[in-house]
């Protein structure tokens, strides 16, 4: 897995943001379970995560450690569940005021229809609704005949971070034909922010200023190199798209997400160029 920058925009975890933006956010894709995957080592350490995410406005997070990929055969559902049930009974005895729940970032692999009918990989919320597809950061797979498959089950499939698939971030448009089939994309907050480098950061931008990425989630690990940056993310967007945007991408899809409710089928607007990201456009 690529490892982020140095000069990663979230590697000191900032203050209370709940006074600064009124809201309580729902963080839709977050490693916080400890010793499952590369999230944190520990119970101590997944604590420690979950009062950062807390301190960035987090009410409610979705707990999506890695599934299939290298870590195939490693983390079954149940393992899931039963980890985000210990987890949770430690944030009530330690008074952290965060309910997490389960769920998986899945790896891309022909087997997840079957996976996902013997109940071997977990949707978003454990719902059936949502299920989150991770993407190879440096090869490129045409995923539309697993997205179809997926999608007659009656599940959404949300792609995860695509701004960090290196032909995906030179080539946004070649989304059109995944959207087309129902996937939704969900941007990281530390993308847009310049943490996964200037290709990724593009990217993401274009695709909110195009209305076609209605997700932005944390994507957290720790509270060093990847921990939660959701109120410096709804900041940036609040000035460069506007309040109602970043209320609909931090806010209101997740919670939606979260509620098992259906998107809008995204319209995207092409407005003809890539997205000079705004700390860029002050240069």
């Amino acid at each position: 897995m690529t490892r982020p920058l140095p000069t990663h925009p979230c590697a000191t975890v900032g203050s209370p943001d709940r006074a600064r933006t009124g809201r309580e956010h729902v963080d839709m894709h977050c490693h916080c379970l400890p010793g499952v995957d590369d999230g944190p080592a520990t119970l101590d350490d997944a604590l420690a995560l979950c009062r950062a995410l807390v301190r960035d406005g987090v009410a409610t997070a979705i707990a999506t450690p890695h599934q299939l990929g290298r870590y195939d055969g490693r983390l079954t559902a149940d393992d899931i569940r039963h980890a985000v049930a210990g987890l949770n009974a430690a944030l009530r005895a330690q008074a952290v005021p965060l309910t997490v729940l389960p769920g998986a970032d899945v790896r891309v692999d022909e087997r997840i229809p079957a996976l996902l009918d013997a109940d071997r990989v977990l949707t978003l919320a454990d719902s059936g609704k949502y299920l989150l597809l991770e993407l190879p950061h440096d090869t490129f797979i045409n995923i539309q005949p697993l997205l179809a498959q997926v999608a007659a089950r009656g599940i959404t499939p949300v792609i995860s971070h695509p701004e960090r698939n290196g032909f995906l971030s030179r080539s946004p448009d070649a989304v059109a034909a995944w959207l087309g089939k129902g996937a939704l994309l969900q941007v990281t907050a530390a993308s847009l922010l310049g943490g996964f480098g200037p290709a990724a950061e593009r990217a993401a931008w274009h695709w909110l200023a195009t209305g076609a990425a209605p997700f932005v989630a944390t994507d957290a690990h720790d509270t060093d190199t990847r921990s939660p940056c959701m109120t410096q993310a709804i900041e940036a967007i609040t000035r460069r798209l506007g309040g109602h945007a970043a209320h609909r991408v931090c806010n209101l899809n997740p919670a939606r997400l979260l509620a098992g409710e259906p998107l809008p089928v995204p319209r995207v607007r092409n407005t003809g160029r890539m997205p000079v990201p705004p700390h860029r456009e002050q240069r």
